[in-house]
């Protein structure tokens, strides 16, 4: 049974001083409606971030009760993995609507914390945290450092990623920094240093906000008032937890886990229109197009394959874990609603998570009903 998304929607973003059950209750309610359908339709849920029973809390709140549920939790890289649950659960026969969301009060509630947490006796307790790392900041710096090393490249080469995602996000009315103005790479290189060679502004924001997005049979899909996304391909790979653990700080799970979705969408890179890709740092971005088969390693800076239309993380919103609004941003391009930032005639769309300090990944391939 083929698999389609057929709604998305955001909850209200920025500063909403909104909790976490409102703002998920928002992005549920407004994607369902996206999609002409109710909660008395949904019969699965995924969602994490509430509680240690997310799914159970949210179901209670929102008054359903589903026969299959998800609230696995591997950090930006989940959203993408229970689009691969879904799309099981559902041409399984376990469920027949299936809503994935997400929300988070972290502006409003000042809850982000850059101090990491250790088991005793890990690897990272022994190894990393006697130097007292921001996490994950420091992580993902190490990578930037080394990327730059080996690719002859420069703070200011890599500024430009922070440059082009705010010039996205100027032509999308929901992002944070709309109505801002423009980046230089000045602004980028001179800004605040929090983890060589990260500053301030090579990082993503710090938002509310959330989304989702309602997942159901292609078939069922063709029969509601928007245009069916069918999922196409998915992949995931898990690869270290600690830095101890990677093998080798440029080579990550994304090659695996983007392989694995385009031999089942039975597509290659070339095929591809439109990219979202989970931009925590600006190294995340021209690393993740490599990794992903869009660039040669030291040429992702280059590339060309349109990306992250919205302005992603570093511009237009994160609240906390950013991968479901990288669907709805998905959705909302092939179905031709993005406006000023619209990638002509997009027909296929890659979405790729990443989660932890380039620990989790998985991919998700979409695409227009044909």
């Amino acid at each position: 049974m083929r698999v389609a998304i057929a709604g998305a929607a955001e909850c209200d973003l920025g500063k909403t001083r909104k909790t976490v059950l409102e703002l998920q209750t928002q992005a549920v309610s407004r994607a369902l409606a996206d999609a002409g359908l109710t909660l008395a339709d949904v019969d699965g849920i995924a969602t994490n971030g509430i509680s240690r029973f997310s799914a159970t809390q949210l179901a209670e709140y929102l008054g359903i009760q589903p026969t299959w549920c998800d609230s696995t939790f591997e950090g930006g890289a989940v959203f993408e993995m229970y689009v691969a649950r879904a799309a099981q659960a559902i041409a399984a026969g376990q469920c027949g609507t299936v809503v994935i969301s997400y929300a988070s009060n972290q502006r409003s509630a000042r809850s982000r914390s850059l101090t990491a947490t250790y088991a005793e006796g890990t690897p990272e307790a022994l190894g990393e945290e006697p130097f007292h790392p921001l996490y994950p900041i420091s992580y993902y710096a190490m990578v930037a450092q080394r990327y730059l090393h080996v690719h002859g490249l420069t703070r200011e080469d890599l500024a430009g990623v922070a440059v082009a995602a705010r010039a996205r996000a100027l032509r999308n009315p929901q992002a944070w920094t709309y109505g801002k103005g423009p980046l230089t790479v000045d602004d980028v290189r001179t800004a605040e240093m929090i983890s060589s060679p990260l500053g301030a502004l090579d990082c993503c924001l710090v938002t509310d906000g959330g989304g989702a997005i309602v997942m159901t049979s292609l078939d069922r899909a063709r029969d509601l008032p928007r245009p069916p996304v069918a999922v196409l391909g998915y992949g995931e790979a898990l690869t270290h937890s600690s830095m101890f653990g990677a093998p080798d700080l440029l080579r990550t799970g994304a090659i695996d886990s983007g392989q694995r979705a385009f031999a089942r969408a039975g597509l290659a890179p070339a095929d591809i229109d439109v990219v979202q890709l989970y931009d925590s740092f600006t190294i995340s971005v021209p690393l993740g197009l490599e990794q992903l088969g869009f660039a040669a390693p030291g040429e992702g800076l280059g590339a060309t394959v349109a990306h992250n239309t919205g302005g992603g993380g570093l511009a237009y919103c994160h609240p906390g874990q950013l991968g479901v609004l990288l669907l709805v941003e998905a959705v909302r391009q092939l179905r031709g609603e993005c406006g000023e930032r619209q990638v002509p005639s997009a027909a296929t769309a890659l979405v790729h998570g990443t989660g932890g300090i380039l620990s989790s990944h998985a991919t998700v391939i979409l695409g227009v009903d044909r």
